[in-house]
């Protein structure tokens, strides 16, 4: 389907700046403020905490960088959706865009949502979920869902309105959060910590511990089992990490897309992965490693902050995730419409989302959004759709860089402004590092991964009910 010369256009109006404080934006949410209790119980060791954030940095490094070459062939709206398009087909592509609209963008805008109402709670308690507004049966709906739906409502007609709407907000909070992490980190490692906390968390940097709920003991691990507990882990350090490619898919509106999309996709990770190890070493650096493991309800932010700034540090943080994750959802909320507005002109989404509105941004695939992550919002159950997702995004980054080799092969002489880093090897050693999460994944957590997997191939048969008839 194409824009006919009276139609709207998508505007290229973001530069290498606002691609870079999208994918940083995007990016940095709520993660890096609690998972490191939970990486901490898996691994039980200072040295192995940080090295599940090294190792999740660099698989995302090599990720964003794989994705660089694919940018700068295919510098058009869908981003992956497109990528896996042109490598495989429609069908593969379809179910990235059906997982990607089911629980992957939705649900993870849902869950950043509630975690901005949860943190406005503690400035303003009436915000709680613990504020039941309305109950009809076993159906409640309490003041943080109420909260997380206005966020999203408010940031999709932010975003309606123009793509430098969008802009201005994702440049101003994400400059605000590397600002104020930046402050907390600085603050920790250079005016709180302890050589004797510092000292004593590394003194036994590589004795790998699990945590054991059922004799609350810590169990040394080695071997298969320290591998599948590592595998556990990098689904905290990498689900905070997830959300860098979202620069990808408004590639059809940023200026000369092959090669500020590959830039923005390095900057803003590497900048991503230095903030969240110096974040790690000043917690480990303020925090003796229980108190990291145990913080209450796993924020290990405001418990660092409460070591640094005293008792107003829970105010702070409280403040910082607020910032983090307004400007976080703002970024999933610019970006996924455009997958949406990709897929619809190919016929595999609901046709009014083929549009352009009068601000020549993809308006109906922004509300469409916007409804389905609302909805996602009231059922209370998108805590539970983020153990699937991880599973899901971790698929198809594997196939995506897979289909690197295959485009190689396939447009051997296609235009190629930028080759992915250390091809063939790098690409390659993501792939197997990355299967092997997903394997280790799908042994040790069945139950929830297996039922990503399901999501994923429910598609299969919406794909070929709903697919337009070739011509």
């Amino acid at each position: 389907m194409k824009q006919t010369e009276s139609e709207p256009e998508l505007k290229r109006e973001l530069g290498l700046l606002d691609g870079t404080m999208l994918v940083v934006g995007s990016m940095i949410g709520s993660g890096i403020f609690i998972v490191s209790a939970d990486i901490t119980r898996n691994v039980g060791s200072a040295g192995w905490l940080v090295f599940t954030w090294v190792l999740g940095g660099l698989i995302t490094l090599v990720a964003a960088v794989s994705y660089g070459e694919l940018s700068a062939m295919f510098p058009k709206a869908g981003g992956q959706y497109v990528y896996l398009k042109e490598a495989y087909n429609k069908l593969i592509a379809f179910l990235y865009g059906w997982s990607f609209f089911a629980v992957i963008q939705t649900g993870t805008i849902a869950a950043v949502g509630v975690a901005f109402s949860k943190f406005a709670a503690y400035l303003y308690e009436p915000l709680s979920d613990q504020n039941i507004l309305y109950e009809i049966g076993s159906f409640k709906l309490n003041a943080a869902q109420l909260v997380s739906i206005v966020t999203i409502i408010f940031l999709t007609f932010i975003n309606s309105r123009g793509v430098k709407n969008g802009k201005y907000i994702q440049t101003t909070f994400t400059i605000a959060k590397i600002l104020s992490l930046f402050g907390l980190i600085v603050f920790g490692l250079i005016f709180t910590a302890k050589a004797e906390i510092w000292n004593a968390n590394w003194s036994n940097a590589w004795d790998a511990l699990s945590f054991d709920k059922t004799t609350n003991t810590w169990v040394p691990i080695s071997g298969t089992v320290l591998f599948s507990a590592l595998a556990a882990s990098m689904v905290g350090s990498l689900f905070s990490s997830d959300s860098w490619n979202g620069v990808t898919f408004i590639a059809g509106e940023m200026k000369n897309p092959k090669k500020n999309v590959g830039l923005s996709l390095f900057f803003g990770t590497l900048i991503v992965t230095i903030i969240y190890i110096t974040a790690n070493l000043m917690y480990i650096a303020v925090m003796p490693l229980n108190e990291i493991a145990f913080a209450k309800s796993d924020r290990v932010a405001v418990e660092a902050s409460k070591y640094i700034f005293g008792d107003t540090g829970t105010i702070i943080i409280a403040l910082m995730i607020m910032v983090s994750t307004f400007g976080c959802n703002n970024g999933l909320i610019m970006a996924g419409a455009r997958v949406y507005y990709t897929m619809a002109q190919d016929g595999l989404f609901l046709k009014k989302a083929a549009t352009l509105n009068k601000a020549s941004v993809p308006g109906w695939g922004l509300w469409f959004q916007c409804i389905w992550a609302s909805a996602l919002c009231l059922t209370g159950k998108y805590g539970d759709l983020l153990d699937f997702v991880m599973i899901i995004v971790i698929i198809f980054y594997i196939l995506t860089i897979y289909g690197i080799f295959i485009l190689r092969k396939k447009m051997p002489d296609a235009e190629r402004p930028y080759k992915a880093f250390g091809y063939p090897v790098i690409p390659a050693l993501y792939i197997i590092v990355a299967t092997s999460i997903c394997v280790a994944l799908l042994i040790d957590r069945t139950s929830t991964c297996g039922w990503g997997v399901v999501i994923m191939l429910a598609g299969i048969p919406v794909y070929y009910l709903t697919k337009p008839k070739e011509a």
